[in-house]
C-alpha cells in the first residue's frame, strides 16, 4: 500500500508534563487533511538523528503522524535525566497530549528498541485512552535481572559502558577510557569516579543489589493485568534481553487485560542487540535467510491496529523463531513449545573435568558414585567474556557467538562434553543448570554455558548464566553460605533455539566468573560494591547419586 503523502515538520514542540516540565518533540505529519493515527517514539538518544528522521518521514508518508520525543533531561527536553524511573508518567502524559491534537485521530502506536522499548512498557500499564498498540524491540522485563543484576551478579560491562555514555544531557564519548583498567576498579561504587564522571544513578544501582522497591517500582512483570494493548515483540537469541522478550510475550498472551493484549506476538532471530542488520553475529554467519525486514513487520502491525486494515497479521502464528544449526525459520504457537521433551543431561568425570582436555562427560545417564571436580577461582585472574548476550559496545565487550576454546583451556573452567551425536538434536526453549557445589568461603559465583562443539572442535556459545551464591534462596533476601556445605543452585541460562547436528557434541562449561560481562565476586561475603578485598575461593562441583548436577535441555522431537 503506497500513499506517499508529502511530509511537513514541526520541530522542538514543547509538550507539558504534569509537573510543569516541558519535553521536546519533533512532529512529522502527512501534508494532507487529517486526522491521522500516531506513531510515538520516546528516546534518550536524540530525536534529531538521521535514522530516526528517515523512519519518521517514511511513516508520515504512509499516513501516520510521527512524534519523536527526547526523554526528560536529554537533548532538547527540560528536566533532569534519571534512567528507568519516571518514564511511565512522562509517556502517559505525552500520549494524552497527542490525543488532544487536531492532527490526531486518537489512536497511538509506540515503537523503538532497548531503552526506547522500555518507555513503551513503563507507560502501557497506565492505560492512556489513546495508546492502542506497541512494538518493543530488544527490551527489558525485570529491570533487576537484566540489565542490572542477573541472579544477583552485577552486569558490569553494559552498565558501565551504557551508563557513562548516557550520563549527561547529550551523548558522551566513552572511546578514550581505559576499559580494561576501569572494569577492574574496586570498589565497584568507584568505577564512575575513576572514569572522571559523577554518575548519581550509578551510585543508586550499586546501592540496590537486592530486589527491592527500587526495582519493583519499574518491573513489567507485576503489571501484565493492567496492560490493555497488544505488543509485537522483536528479539534476538544473542541479545541482552533474549529471555525478557519471551517473558514479555508470555506476560501479555497469558495475562493481558484485554483480548487485544492477548494477541501479542514475537519474532526472535539469531541476532544481537542491533537485530537484523547483518547475516553475521559474532563470528558466525547465519546466511541471507536469517534477515527479516522488521520495519515492514512493524508497519503491518500498525496497519492492523491503527488503521483497521485486515492484513492477516493477527491470524498468523504468534511466534516466529529462527532455529540455529539448520538455519530455518519456524512458526510456533506457545512458549515453551508444548511438545518439548525435558531431558536431563548429567555431569560425569573421574575428578578431572578441568578444561576441554579433562575427563568431563555429559550424558543422559544419571551419575553413580563419582569423585567431585575441584578448581580454584582467583578473582584477580577471572575467566574472560568471549561473546554472549552482551550490550551495547561490541568493540569493548563483544557480543554473539565465538569460539570458546580459549577459555575452555583454562583449569578453572570445567567442561562436560557429550560424545558425538548420532543424529540431529534440536534444543529450543528455556535452559537451566542444576548445580551441586561447595566453596570454602561465605559467598561466590557459579557460571554455566551451553556450547555447540563442531567436529573440527570449534566451540560455539549458545547461551549462558550466572548466580551469586548469596541469592540462591531469594533475590530479595541474600543469605551467606556455610563454608564447605553442599548447596543446590539453579542457574538460569535464558533461552535458545539450536539444532546440534549429527557429529556435533554438546558441552556445558562451569566456572565462577565471566568478566567483564559480570563483576568479579570477591568471595568475601562483604556488602556489595564497597569491597576492595579479593579472596581466592576453592570450589568443588559434585555429581553423584546424592548430588546429580545436570543441565535441563528442552529437546524438540523430530
Amino acid at each position: 500500500m503506497t500513499l506517499n503523502y508529502p511530509v511537513t515538520m514541526r520541530l522542538d514542540v514543547k509538550v507539558p508534563m504534569r509537573d510543569g516540565v516541558n519535553l521536546s518533540a519533533d512532529l512529522y505529519l502527512p501534508d494532507a487533511p487529517g486526522p491521522f493515527p500516531t506513531v510515538l517514539i520516546r528516546t534518550p538518544y536524540d530525536n534529531n538523528t538521521a535514522p530516526l528522521i528517515t523512519r519518521a518521514r517514511f511513516l508520515a508518508s504512509q499516513g501516520y503522524a510521527c512524534v519523536l520525543q527526547d526523554c526528560r533531561g536529554r537533548f532538547d527536553s527540560d528536566g533532569v535525566y534519571y534512567p528507568f524511573h519516571g518514564e511511565g508518567q512522562d509517556g502517559y502524559d505525552t500520549q494524552e497530549w497527542v490525543g488532544r491534537q487536531p492532527w490526531s485521530n486518537g489512536k497511538i502506536g509506540m515503537a523503538g528498541g532497548s531503552y526506547v522499548g522500555l518507555t513503551q512498557w513503563t507507560s502501557a500499564p497506565l492505560r492512556s485512552q489513546h495508546l492502542t498498540c506497541i512494538v518493543p524491540r530488544v527490551t527489558v522485563s525485570d529491570y533487576w535481572d537484566s540489565p542490572n543484576y542477573t541472579q544477583g551478579a552485577f552486569q558490569l560491562g553494559v552498565l558501565a559502558t551504557w551508563g557513562m555514555r548516557t550520563n549527561g544531557r547529550t551523548a558522551q564519548s566513552i572511546e578514550y577510557h581505559d576499559w580494561p583498567s576501569l572494569f577492574r576498579t574496586l570498589p565497584i561504587r568507584d568505577v564512575a569516579r575513576a572514569a572522571g564522571r559523577d554518575v548519581p544513578f550509578w551510585k543508586d544501582w550499586v546501592a540496590h543489589p537486592s530486589y527491592d522497591d527500587y526495582w519493583r517500582a519499574i518491573s513489567n512483570e507485576d503489571r501484565w493485568g493492567e496492560i490493555a494493548v497488544p505488543a509485537l515483540n522483536l528479539g534476538g537469541w544473542f541479545d541482552l534481553y533474549s529471555k525478557a522478550a519471551f517473558v514479555n510475550f508470555n506476560g501479555l498472551r497469558l495475562h493481558g487485560r484485554t483480548p487485544a493484549a492477548r494477541k501479542s506476538k514475537l519474532i526472535c532471530g539469531p541476532w544481537p542487540h542491533s537485530l537484523s542488520v547483518s547475516t553475521k553475529t559474532g563470528d558466525v554467519d547465519f546466511g541471507p535467510g536469517s534477515l527479516v525486514d522488521l520495519d515492514a513487520e512493524e508497519v503491518r502491525w500498525f496497519e492492523y491496529w491503527l488503521k483497521g486494515i485486515d492484513n492477516g497479521i493477527v491470524d498468523e502464528p504468534p511466534l516466529r523463531l529462527f532455529i540455529m544449526g539448520t538455519n530455518v525459520w519456524r512458526d510456533e504457537h506457545e512458549w515453551p513449545l508444548a511438545r518439548t521433551d525435558w531431558q536431563r543431561w548429567y555431569f560425569h568425570s573421574a575428578g578431572r573435568a578441568n578444561s576441554l582436555l579433562g575427563d568431563g562427560v555429559l550424558s543422559t545417564d544419571p551419575p553413580g558414585d563419582e569423585p567431585a571436580d575441584p578448581f580454584t577461582y582467583d578473582p584477580t585472574y577471572p575467566v574472560q567474556t568471549i561473546g554472549g548476550n552482551n550490550c551495547c559496545s561490541p568493540h569493548i565487550v563483544a557480543w554473539g557467538p565465538y569460539d570458546q576454546r580459549p577459555v575452555e583451556l583454562r583449569g578453572d573452567v570445567l567442561c562436560y562434553t557429550s560424545p558425538p551425536l548420532a543424529q540431529d538434536l534440536e534444543v529450543t526453549g528455556p535452559i537451566k543448570v542444576i548445580l551441586y557445589a561447595t566453596t570454602d568461603g561465605p559467598d561466590t559465583d557459579w557460571t554455566a554455558k551451553l556450547v555447540d562443539v563442531r567436529p573440527d572442535g570449534y566451540a560455539m556459545n549458545l547461551t549462558d548464566g550466572i548466580i551469586r551464591a548469596r541469592y540462591r534462596p531469594d533475590r530479595a533476601t541474600p543469605k551467606l553460605l556455610q563454608p564447605g556445605k553442599v548447596y543446590e543452585y539453579e542457574i538460569d541460562l535464558w533461552v535458545t533455539a539450536n539444532v546440534f547436528r549429527a557429529g556435533h557434541r554438546i558441552r556445558v562449561e562451569v566456572a565462577s566468573s565471566n568478566f567483564p560481562r559480570f563483576d568479579r565476586n570477591p568471595n568475601t561475603g562483604h556488602e556489595f560494591g564497597i569491597d576492595a578485598e579479593l579472596r581466592t575461593a576453592h570450589q568443588t562441583v559434585h555429581h553423584s547419586r546424592a548430588c546429580p548436577s545436570h543441565i535441563v535441555l528442552p529437546v524438540i522431537p523430530v
